[in-house]
């Protein structure tokens, strides 16, 4: 059966006079949530900027809700809800004169959602934007994009700055709005206790290239750190999945992905012993995964 797709990026390329964006393959499947995880500066935004078409790739294909972009991007926009965290609303005009204007542009407002979220966000239609506070401003954001009812929400780093009760309820209601099991999420952050929170799907990116995209679970199931004893101080066996290492006298800490059992076998046989076997964090994959990445584009320019 064919899985209808919210987001195809294919081979997407994008050239700054300081960064470059390479050969970014990404697939979002509809009715599902893709956490977007990397560094500053390591390419999100510039991804969210073209799938919101406000960036035209140099090279590659993009199809958003069907649609092919940029050239039918204005079909696809009426269908996103756009949030970030730095997004400007009017700071003389209210909250209510921000639900009428958007009203006035797109057909598929729910006024009577709207008016939930007000109640739930606790916000005042008749206050102004510049009376907010941060929080505020972003709950305001959040429901102006969600009382669109949108195909697509794309969300660039919403949290940022949030308090933990305020950063629970924007996670809260982006995930009540996947109660429509049409309606899909690409979210990208730095925090990866959020990212682990909400996502199904969970994407790694640096240097402007995705390092690693799987599903949340097969990322938390297939990592692992082995604790080893080495008395000897015998070779550690040249295995392909090793992406980090660390030594202390006799102990080591052997970091590993596609973790299976046959792996802790391999330490035995090469004369080691396994003291211990422990599951990672998201947290500690993706500092893993990106001090990997670091390593091998040093030893690409060192060459």
């Amino acid at each position: 059966m064919n899985i209808p797709m919210a987001v195809e990026c294919k081979a997407i390329n994008k050239r700054h006079s300081h960064f470059q964006l390479q050969d970014v393959d990404l697939s979002i499947e509809q009715g599902t949530v893709m956490g977007l995880v990397g560094p500053n500066g390591a390419g999100k935004s510039t991804i969210l900027r073209i799938i919101m078409g406000l960036q035209k790739p140099d090279s590659g294909s993009l199809k958003v809700l069907g649609h092919s972009m940029p050239d039918d991007q204005i079909a696809a926009k009426r269908r996103i809800g756009f949030v970030a965290e730095d997004m400007r609303l009017y700071e003389s005009e209210t909250i209510g004169f921000h639900m009428d204007f958007i009203k006035s542009i797109f057909d598929t407002w729910d006024q009577d959602y709207a008016a939930t979220l007000l109640r739930r966000f606790d916000l005042i239609k008749d206050q102004k934007i510049k009376g907010l506070s941060h929080g505020q401003r972003v709950k305001a954001t959040l429901m102006l994009a969600l009382a669109r009812r949108p195909q697509l929400l794309v969300f660039d780093e919403p949290t940022t700055g949030l308090d933990p009760a305020v950063r629970k309820e924007v996670l809260d209601e982006m995930m009540n709005s996947l109660q429509d099991e049409t309606r899909s999420i690409l979210f990208s952050s730095h925090n990866t206790l959020d990212i682990e929170q909400i996502s199904d799907y969970i994407t790694f990116i640096y240097d402007g290239r995705i390092i690693e995209s799987k599903d949340k679970e097969s990322f938390l199931d297939s990592w692992r750190r082995l604790r080893l004893v080495n008395i000897d101080n015998k070779p550690l066996p040249d295995l392909p999945n090793i992406k980090q290492i660390q030594q202390s006298g006799r102990l080591c800490a052997v970091t590993v992905n596609d973790y299976d059992d046959s792996t802790a076998d391999q330490f035995t046989k090469a004369g080691l012993t396994v003291e211990n076997i422990e599951h990672l964090t998201l947290e500690e994959i993706f500092i893993c995964n990106v001090q990997y990445a670091k390593e091998l584009k040093n030893s690409r320019i060192n060459s």
